[in-house]
């Protein structure tokens, strides 16, 4: 493995890195060459200068994930990596205290206006009447966004007497109400609260969100905090508001554009401004290197994908659970691409019992990766199946069906391709723990093995059929593993009525590679009616 450090982190980050056979480029080792070192690179950690865009991604030959140190990304490319597979994590939380105490900070700053107090000290004033203040005991708090952040300063901000009011419409009153916390609407936190503080991520919902319109809303006299990202704020409109004291104070860590250019608000009083420095202590600095190293190691040797931004995370004891799944899920898909003819034009999953209740999407990819990869130059895999369907046009159907409360068969895989000539359905199950196994083709039970090299058989119920194809594959000097067979079930009337032959299938599992000449002869048994190889990895 080779791992690319793009940028500063910690040393006991880098020593998290160490294994053996693993090369570790740091950021003064690169001469310049990011690109040239990138071709060979399986992974590429980052914080926020290296721009990991579309251009500087046309040199990853082979990497698979991008680490990014911290939270914001926006300095990679994220639809350039997915559709190149590379898997791209961030770190949040692992700043969330830090970020939470310059929160406090700053409220505090504004409270006691700290900062206009030791700036007139160092002037040789001494001022003690402009600088009477308020205190945060039995002020409104309201909290926008309630993620590792928002809790935090909840936490805090409840140690010092505050009522709380929150707006996050993904957390639940419940756990809301654990931590002392009460959920309203953006306009009722806007009318009732003294300080403001934003915690929320920047989507086309919130960027702009403090403008003129909202900040009409709020009270007068409200103060406002923002250590999450610069453009949550329209700067010119909350300058404005600061000039007339509709809003008393800000404190702002965070700017439409860093460095800080031309902005209306370095000329007021009433607003302090800091360096985007929330997460900078020495205690996160460390968390978040140490973090992401530890993700994308665990990454590139177990692949347990954590803090993705572009693929479903999981932890590293779900992905245990349902990695036999994912397995079983792509080599039912690989089955299905290989034992059909046309052009795929929908896929079709269920999922029944446990794995119903479980986060599915992995499971999905590794069915859309198996069947993709058997007809595609542009190899899918877990990050970018799902993309890659989309952009062929390819529709992707999931449905789920708990295990009922009265008990049932466990987990079941079905898994529906219909192309422009055909359609055929697979189930299959994952047994002993580990491994995957076919259970149904297209309403036929037929349990086999579903590893390496098999032979899929469609004929006629007729006698000889299996000796015939024993044969052949004797004087072939092929050898039978498995030999696993069924035939279509029919009523008891119907079967009395008719003297036709019943449709079987058949899937062989065999010792090495079957050659198009032995398939060959396999066709010329008469009741035969398909013959085909299917390799399985």
């Amino acid at each position: 493995m080779k791992i690319i450090v793009a940028e500063k982190i910690s040393a006991s980050a880098i020593a998290q890195l160490q294994e053996p056979d693993w090369t570790v480029l740091t950021a003064d080792q690169l001469d310049g060459k990011l690109e040239l070192h990138l071709e060979t690179a399986d992974a590429l950690i980052v914080r926020s200068a290296v721009q990991a865009d579309a251009k500087l991604l046309e040199h990853a030959k082979k990497l698979r994930v991008i680490g990014r140190a911290g939270v914001g990304v926006d300095n990679i490319d994220l639809e350039a990596a997915t559709h190149k597979g590379i898997a791209v994590m961030n770190t949040p939380g692992a700043n969330a205290v830090a970020v939470a105490e310059q929160t406090l900070g700053m409220m505090l700053a504004m409270a006691r206006h700290l900062c206009r107090a030791d700036a007139l000290m160092h002037a040789g004033k001494w001022e003690k009447k402009s600088l009477q203040g308020t205190e945060l005991r039995a002020k409104t708090l309201g909290i926008v966004g309630l993620g590792r952040v928002g809790m935090e300063v909840a936490r805090r901000a409840r140690a010092f007497g505050m009522e709380l009011v929150a707006h996050d419409p993904f957390v639940s009153v419940a756990v809301a109400k654990e931590q002392g916390i009460r959920l309203a609407g953006l306009d009722e936190i806007y009318a009732v609260a003294d300080y403001i503080t934003l915690h929320v991520g920047l989507t086309p919902q919130t960027t702009g969100m403090i403008n003129e319109a909202s900040i009409a809303k709020m009270k007068k006299g409200v103060r406002l905090v923002n250590c999450a990202r610069g453009e949550l704020v329209n700067e010119a409109d909350l300058a404005a508001a600061l000039k007339t004291k509709h809003v008393a104070a800000a404190a702002l860590d965070v700017f439409t554009e860093e460095p800080l250019k031309n902005s209306p608000l370095t000329a007021l009083e009433n607003v302090i401004l800091t360096p985007h420095v929330g997460g900078s202590t020495f205690e996160a600095q460390e968390a978040v290197g140490v973090q992401i190293a530890q993700q994308v190691k665990e990454y590139l040797k177990h692949g347990v994908i954590q803090n993705a931004v572009n693929v479903p995370s999981v932890s590293a004891e779900e992905y245990a659970t349902m990695q036999p799944y994912i397995v079983l899920a792509e080599r039912m898909g690989s089955f299905l691409s290989q034992v059909s003819e046309g052009s795929i034009e929908e896929i079709s999953i269920r999922y029944g019992g446990h794995i119903a209740e479980w986060k599915t999407e992995l499971i999905r990819n590794g069915a859309i990766k198996g069947i993709l990869n058997e007809a595609l130059e542009e190899k899918a895999n877990l990050v970018n199946a799902a993309t890659i369907a989309e952009e062929r046009g390819l529709r992707v159907l999931e449905s789920h069906k708990p295990k009922s409360s009265t008990g049932g068969a466990g987990s079941v895989l079905s898994i529906f391709l219909k192309t422009a000539t055909e359609e055929h359905m697979v189930k299959g199950a994952v047994l002993h723990g580990a491994a995957p196994r076919l259970l149904h083709v297209d309403g036929i039970d037929v349990e086999a093995p579903l590893e390496r090299s098999l032979i899929y058989l469609r004929n006629r119920d007729v006698p000889g059929v299996i000796g015939k194809v024993g044969t052949i594959l004797g004087e072939e000097s092929i050898n039978i593993a498995d030999f696993s067979l069924g035939r279509r079930a029919v009523e008891k009337e119907v079967q009395k009525e008719s003297d036709q032959p019943r449709e079987a299938i058949a899937v062989v599992h065999v010792d090495g590679r079957v050659p198009e000449e032995v398939l060959a002869k396999l066709r010329t048994i008469p009741a035969v009616q398909k013959a085909k190889a299917v390799r399985l990895l």
